[in-house]
C-alpha cells in the first residue's frame, strides 16, 4: 500500500466540517496521577473524553462522516454494519439523523447496554456468531439480499478521516501535547488520530494500546503484514477484532510510534481509577489507554489518553469499581 492511499490532513479537516453539530467537541480533562510508576510527585494527565459523545463513544465521528458522504441513491437504500456495539450505535444514530434505515449485525455476546443503544436510535439488530468474521459475513449477505450499503467499522478512508477529527481537537486543545495514548481494536481511531497529528507536523508520539488477549496489531507489526488471530479474549469487548484492516495497518505502520499491551486486571484497575480520581465513567475498551499510562515509567505533563467510550452495564461497572 502506497502513501498516496493514506488519509491526509485535508480529508480530516473536511470531515470535521461535515460532522460539526452532530459529533461533540469533547473536552480534555486534566487529572493528577499520584504515586504512579512515572514519578513520586503528582503529574497531570489529559483525558480526551469521547465517552461524552451522543452515543457514548468516538464512533459517531467516522460513522456520520461516511453515511453523510454516500451518494443519495446509496444512502436512501439503507445502510448496514457489523459491530460489537459502539459503531453499531453510531451508524444507527447517523442514519436516523439523515433519515435512512440502518441494520446492525451484532455478536450473540453483545452487551445488552449496546444492543439497547442501537435499538434506541432506530437500528434493526441481527445477531450473528461471536467473532468479527461472523458479523462481517452475515452483513455482506444481508447487504447483497436487501440492497444495503455497508458502513465498515474501521477499514475505510471515510471512517478513518472521521476518527481523525479527535486528533485535530487534541492538537487545538493541548498545544503542549507530547504523547497520545489510544485504545486499539480494528485500528480506525488510532489511524485517524495519527494521520491528523503526523500530518500537522507536530512532534507528538502516538502510542496504541491493546488488550493482551487481543493483540492483533502487535502481532501484525512483528510480521509486517495484517495477522489474523485464532481467537481474542478480554473484558474490553470493543477491542476484540481478530485482525486489523489492511488500511488501518498501513496507517499504523506509517504513523504510529509504538503499540503496547495491557492485561484485563490493569484495564479494570484503570476503570476504577477513572471513577475514583476523575469521576469519569469509562467502559473497559475506553480505559485501556489509561491502563497503559498508569503502568508507564515515563509520563510527562504533555500526555493525553483518549477515553474512547463509556458504554458499560451497571452490573459490570459496579464489579469493576468495587
Amino acid at each position: 500500500m502506497t502513501p498516496a492511499t493514506l488519509v491526509g490532513l485535508a480529508d480530516i479537516e473536511a470531515a470535521a466540517e461535515r460532522i460539526r453539530g452532530v459529533a461533540l467537541r469533547t473536552p480534555v480533562v486534566d487529572v493528577d496521577i499520584v504515586g504512579s510508576r512515572s514519578t513520586g510527585s503528582p503529574r497531570p494527565l489529559g483525558l480526551k473524553c469521547e465517552n461524552l459523545q451522543p452515543i457514548g463513544a468516538f464512533k459517531i465521528r467516522g460513522a456520520y462522516n461516511m453515511v453523510a458522504r454516500l451518494p443519495d441513491d446509496l444512502r436512501k437504500g439503507g445502510v448496514i454494519t457489523y459491530s460489537s456495539g459502539n459503531h453499531g450505535q453510531a451508524v444507527a444514530l447517523a442514519a436516523r439523523r439523515l433519515d435512512v434505515s440502518a441494520v446492525i449485525v451484532m455478536p450473540e455476546t453483545a452487551p445488552q447496554v449496546k444492543v439497547d443503544g442501537v435499538r434506541r436510535h432506530g437500528g434493526e439488530v441481527i445477531f450473528a456468531g461471536t467473532t468479527s468474521v461472523d458479523r462481517r459475513v452475515r452483513a455482506e449477505s444481508e447487504a447483497a439480499a436487501r440492497g444495503l450499503t455497508i458502513v465498515p467499522p474501521f477499514d475505510h478512508p471515510w471512517i478513518i478521516a472521521g476518527a481523525g477529527t479527535c486528533g485535530l481537537e487534541i492538537l487545538e486543545q493541548r498545544t503542549d501535547v507530547s504523547a497520545i495514548y489510544v485504545p486499539v481494536g480494528g485500528g480506525g481511531l488510532i489511524s485517524g488520530i495519527a494521520a491528523a497529528v503526523k500530518g500537522s507536523g507536530r512532534a507528538v508520539r502516538i502510542i496504541g494500546v491493546e488488550p493482551a488477549g487481543a493483540a492483533k496489531m502487535s502481532a501484525s507489526r512483528r510480521a509486517n503484514h495484517p495477522v489474523r488471530l485464532e481467537r481474542t479474549s478480554s473484558i474490553a469487548d470493543g477491542l476484540l477484532p481478530l485482525q486489523p484492516g489492511d488500511l488501518t495497518f498501513a496507517h499504523v505502520q506509517a504513523f504510529v510510534d509504538d503499540i503496547v499491551t495491557v492485561d484485563d486486571e490493569a484495564i479494570a484497575a484503570a476503570v476504577r481509577w477513572l471513577f475514583r480520581e476523575a469521576r469519569i465513567v469509562a467502559e473497559p475498551s475506553g480505559a485501556a489507554s489509561v491502563a497503559a499510562v498508569l503502568q508507564s515509567a515515563s509520563i510527562d505533563a504533555g500526555t493525553v489518553a483518549v477515553i474512547s467510550g463509556g458504554n458499560v452495564s451497571e452490573v459490570d461497572y459496579a464489579r469493576y469499581i468495587a
